[in-house]
């Protein structure tokens, strides 16, 4: 009698046991019959954050020189930027969707061509104007198959998948540079970027702009047309803020 009903409490106790342990072995088991659901990919801050264009090829970030836009355009440059307490480097001209020859602009679109303002202030830190935020959206956000919100959030994300080199650090800007030796620095700050994804703009003897090539997903790639068409020439000047 004893040992019989100590092993009844056992065989209750064991019992509860298994019961319990039941939904931790069918999850085992399928796991192990199936095999444990894959570990998600890493993502660059970039490819998280930017929404996928439609209808165009690449996109070119155009990066502006911001001493030299001023100087360039003189009386016609917008006020704003070329303040004198702005201080600006180099700022964002434009996403500008591209065709492997040629690019769209003022493409047909459902969404108005004013950004209001609620939407772009949040971007004056990288764009330095409403009035080029609302120009860059109307002549080529448009043609990106975005939203305006979208279209700005892939500007930031691209502008965030640079990094400007340590050479255009304003408290250490070189008064004037070769514009291979410019897209060198470029390339060396950025890996992955190559001489094929970058062309230089300038114009009266300045380093104008920066132009960077990149897939839909923000990328760096090769585009032909664009890099041919860059500057070569050396000793541009690299005027500083006033």
């Amino acid at each position: 009698m004893q040992v019989g009903s100590l092993t009844g409490k056992m065989t209750g106790a064991s019992l509860i046991r298994i019961l319990l342990a039941l939904p931790v072995l069918m999850l085992a088991a399928a796991c192990t019959e199936y095999g444990a659901p894959p570990a998600r990919a890493e993502t660059t801050g970039a490819s998280r954050t930017a929404p996928a264009g439609s209808g165009f090829d690449f996109y070119v970030l155009a990066l502006s020189w911001s001493p030299a836009y001023c100087l360039v355009e003189g009386d016609r440059a917008n006020r704003q930027q070329c303040a004198e307490d702005r201080d600006l480097g180099f700022v964002v001209h434009g996403l500008w969707p591209q065709y492997e020859s040629g690019y769209p602009e003022f493409c047909p679109s459902r969404e108005p061509d004013r950004v209001p303002s609620s939407l772009g202030r949040e971007y004056l830190d990288i764009v330095p104007t409403m009035g080029l935020i609302g120009h860059q959206w109307r002549k080529h956000g448009s043609c990106s198959g975005l939203s305006q919100a979208d279209y700005l959030k892939t500007l930031r994300a691209a502008r965030e998948r640079v990094t400007i080199p340590a050479a255009f650090a304003l408290e250490a800007l070189p008064s004037e540079i070769d514009a291979l030796e410019a897209e060198d620095a470029f390339i060396a700050a950025n890996p992955g970027m190559k001489r094929d994804t970058i062309a230089v703009r300038c114009e009266r003897g300045y380093l104008r702009e920066i132009r960077i090539c990149m897939t839909p997903s923000l990328d760096y790639r090769a585009c032909g047309e664009v890099d041919r068409a860059g500057c070569k020439i050396e000793n541009l000047t690299v005027p500083e803020p006033d």
